[in-house]
């Protein structure tokens, strides 16, 4: 099976270490774990401070390029050039994720069943797809092309890992190519989403497997835009540096014509 036909079907793909990634982490690595002390992003620490949320903290270039790295280079980001319709796209600020131990907490304001929906449910979503006003409707406020995740720490899989559903990206897009049909994309951003969405998740929790995505750096994983996915617990005997167990993401915006349909 080809990679491009694996991830039709899986909505994920995980490649081995890649010497260019590991070149480029040697500059990129120690700018994203700077970034955890860095007062302008102080707001980012979050759920009793076990988790830095980190989004758009890396301070990158279009090409993945920072303080003379070299553009972000290697098998995952040609798969993601050559397959997911992104060419020569640039790339966002990548999120820097760090988890430490005792993760996940509740963050501030937050339910008792947002947070045990964090803490039982991985945090299970979307990307791109927002709780927006005080009621928290679910609306489309982003469209994103992948997901890419690149370890910066050398961590076990019992360290917060990524989770995802495999297969969730068909009934998600099902979903919402059905509620945003006839809606011009202009005002894909006013559709109330909440309810299908919901039950598009339950759907997926009951018909796709939970698959834990643990790798370390200089690998990568490229997740499809509408997979449902999220962060496991931090478990008893979970391995990590003191640095805490570190990821960057990248999730561009592409076209909303793309999104929906490609």
């Amino acid at each position: 099976m080809s990679l491009a036909a694996e991830f039709a079907l899986t909505g994920f793909i995980r490649f081995g270490v890649d010497t260019a990634l590991l070149d480029w982490l040697k500059i990129a690595g120690p700018a994203a774990l700077a970034t955890r002390h860095d007062p302008a992003f102080a707001e980012w620490l979050r759920c009793e401070e076990t988790w830095f949320v980190g989004v758009n903290a890396l301070a990158n270039d279009g090409q993945g390029a920072l303080n003379g790295s070299g553009a972000l280079s290697g098998r995952a980001v040609g798969f993601i050039r050559n397959n997911l319709g992104f060419g020569g796209g640039a790339f966002d600020r990548g999120q820097v994720s760090i988890c430490y131990p005792g993760f996940p907490k509740p963050q501030d304001g937050e339910t008792a069943g947002a947070f045990a929906y964090r803490r039982d449910r991985d945090g299970a979503h979307v990307d791109g797809l927002h709780p927006v006003g005080p009621e928290r409707r679910r609306k489309v406020q982003e469209c994103q092309g992948f997901l890419l995740g690149l370890p910066v720490t050398t961590t076990n899989a019992l360290a917060a890992p990524l989770v995802v559903w495999q297969g969730s990206h068909k009934i998600m897009q099902a979903m919402f190519v059905s509620e945003l049909a006839g809606v011009a994309p202009a005002d894909w951003h006013k559709v109330d989403l909440t309810q299908a969405y919901h039950a598009a998740r339950r759907q997926v929790f009951e018909t796709c497997a939970r698959v834990v995505v643990h790798a370390r750096p200089g690998e990568a994983y490229v997740l499809h835009r509408f997979a449902l996915h999220g962060v496991s617990q931090w478990q008893t005997g979970a391995v990590a540096p003191e640095t805490g167990r570190a990821i960057l993401y990248f999730r561009p915006e592409i076209d909303q014509q793309d999104w929906l349909f490609h």
